[in-house]
């Protein structure tokens, strides 16, 4: 069927739109591929490439033809895994006992080629066409949506984000979590962003072609936003969510309410902006799983500070530590906004390289760092200073961040602390994870750098700003101080003291992949656990078949103190997934066993 010159659309398990060039086509989803056997009926000679909406199956179960065809695969970033490694997610699925009402079932059987992920936010020349990715959470969390310009006409293609006025493909779609229904509010604002680019024309995957998009969009979102407040106790206004997500903490640092985790806007006269965390943005429920596809980073807060502050460029963003919910987006504002990332000492190699660490809350993929910032060493960005400082205990890895904005002192401080609220007055929990790497006096030492610091205000990850004073830092200090003395209480410390995690060795990398036959180098950090200095004998368990050298490392060490040794391990032919080294280790004549483990895959 032929919607204009340049626009054909095939109907098969889904709407196949196909943008032709001449003899060549671009398809947007692909169905079951039986477009492949009506090409001359379009008038066509071939597909070139294929640009996905979403993951669904019947989007692309046909997706192996058009690999075979030779064509480039183009699908959502969030997505790729369920398109090029959807067999590993079909493996580690729960489907015991799950609580994850996502429709990441209804993915493709087996995986299929990928040529590349379509750049979000950006126009990019694709077989012939300039096409505009941006992402329209909703039907699925990473669905996007294709805009471009045909015969003199603004198309937007929107997967299933509306099928209709007024009506959408799918409502149990929308359900993620137990009992929750996210998709719908985020559905609520991805049609406002589709309706802020003014289409001339929307074409559905399922559904006709809307020739008077304003109104269906309208007429969707209406009851999409009805469905919204059903399920809550007061109405939800996700208009304000979208168009109003910051509110002043002070007038040149803002608050954005509509992230998880909380993100931090400091203005400078300039007209640049410094972010401090930015991880999910515009966030509508809490992530479900712990898949790549649970995930969506999102720039949709950035225009509300253009519109409303003025600002005309994210300069520079900065975390308080690496979790990916502080971290998520720093990805897409260097690649999008050209954010400069600067983060402290400690936390710039997970960034780069978060395979390496066994650590909870890694973002899936090495994220840029422009900058490596030295603890207690000011930094200026135009007129403010800032400063970064060691601040263990809910990480290892973290900073607090010092600053003035407008006569204030303020000290953002991520997730150390939880808010909560006592008798009507508001207190703090100590926000320990143990495998984060926690230590006996990490709180001690946080809240006397608070003391020594004084600011008069704290920001924080998940919680709204606290004014600080003298009985707010006296109970940080002592909430700290009986921390570390009931661990010292419980633990055997005078005989075995392997701190607060509890074990005595680390490997390094902890996941790497390798060739069959290529060698590959281990780090193994070793601790003492005794107070007098003995020989650590580190001996470094590998499958069968596998090559290591040497065999064993022995090494002597101060008590209480630390040591790495290394290893080069070589694996024999034959595909492995997570392939298992241990390192055993012995303190003087008393042995600890495997205390540590490394996963290797094997191509």
């Amino acid at each position: 069927m032929r919607i204009t010159d340049s626009l054909r659309v095939h109907h098969d398990t889904c709407n196949v739109y196909l943008l032709v060039t001449g003899t060549d086509a671009v398809a947007i989803d692909f169905g079951s591929g039986s477009v492949l056997d009506h090409l001359a009926d379009h008038g066509v000679e071939r597909i070139t490439d294929v640009l996905m909406t979403h993951h669904h199956r019947d989007q692309g179960q046909g997706l192996a033809r058009a690999a075979a065809a030779g064509m480039r695969i183009w699908v959502p970033s969030t997505e790729r895994d369920l398109f090029a490694d959807v067999g590993t997610h079909w493996q580690t699925r729960v489907i015991d006992n799950y609580y994850d009402l996502r429709q990441d079932r209804f993915s493709l059987l087996e995986d299929v080629p990928v040529h590349g992920v379509v750049p979000e936010y950006r126009t990019t020349r694709i077989g012939g066409v300039d096409v505009h990715a941006m992402p329209t959470p909703g039907h699925t969390l990473g669905s996007v949506s294709y805009l471009a310009e045909l015969d003199g006409r603004r198309m937007a293609f929107t997967g299933d984000l509306l099928y209709g006025p007024g009506t959408v493909w799918s409502v149990s779609a929308l359900q993620r979590g137990y009992t929750a229904l996210e998709g719908a509010a985020a559905t609520v604002i991805s049609l406002d962003l589709v309706a802020d680019r003014a289409p001339d024309l929307v074409l559905p995957s399922h559904g006709r072609p809307i020739a008077e998009p304003a109104e269906a969009i309208a007429k969707t979102r209406s009851n999409m936003q009805a469905l919204v407040d059903f399920r809550r106790d007061e109405p939800w206004d996700l208009d304000a969510w979208l168009r109003r997500p910051y509110e002043e903490v002070t007038p040149h640092l803002l608050r954005n309410r509509t992230s998880f985790a909380t993100s931090y806007a400091l203005l400078s006269d300039s007209g640049s902006a410094l972010l401090i965390d930015y991880g999910l943005d515009m966030i509508t429920g809490l992530p479900v799983g712990d898949d790549r596809s649970s995930r969506r980073p999102w720039l949709a807060s950035l225009d509300a500070l253009r519109r409303t502050y003025g600002v005309d460029r994210v300069e520079v963003a900065i975390p308080t530590h690496y979790h990916d919910d502080h971290v998520a987006g720093f990805g897409l504002l260097h690649e999008v906004e050209g954010t400069e990332i600067w983060a402290g000492e400690s936390i710039a190699p997970i960034l780069r390289d978060p395979r390496r660490y066994d650590l909870p809350c890694l973002w899936y993929d090495p994220l840029p760092v422009d900058r490596a910032i030295a603890p207690g060493v000011p930094m200026r960005w135009h007129e403010y200073e800032l400063t970064m400082y060691p601040l263990p205990g809910h990480t290892l890895y973290a900073v607090a961040i010092a600053f003035e904005a407008d006569g204030r002192k303020v000290l953002a401080t991520g997730d150390q602390q939880d808010g909560g609220w006592v008798d009507g007055e508001r207190t703090e929990v100590l926000n320990l994870q143990y495998r984060n790497r926690f230590r006996f006096d990490d709180f001690v030492d946080s809240a006397l750098l608070y003391r020594r610091l004084s600011p008069d205000l704290m920001i924080s990850g998940h919680w709204e700003p606290r004014a600080v004073d003298d009985r707010y830092l006296d109970m940080l200090l002592a909430k700290g101080e009986e921390l570390a003395r009931l661990h010292r209480a419980l633990l055997p410390l005078d005989e075995v003291d392997f701190g607060a995690e509890g074990f005595g060795a680390r490997i390094l990398p902890y996941r790497s992949a390798v060739a069959a036959g290529e060698s590959r180098e281990f780090e193994v950090e070793v601790v003492n656990p005794f107070r007098q200095r003995c020989e650590l004998g580190v001996d470094l368990v590998v499958p069968a078949g596998w090559q290591v050298t040497p065999a064993r490392r022995a090494v002597e060490v101060e008590g209480g103190g630390q040591a790495t040794v290394r290893f080069t391990v070589v694996p024999p032919p034959g595909r492995r997934r997570r392939a298992r080294l241990a390192a055993d280790l012995t303190a003087g004549d008393r042995a600890f066993g495997q205390q540590a483990e490394a996963l290797v895959d094997v191509r």
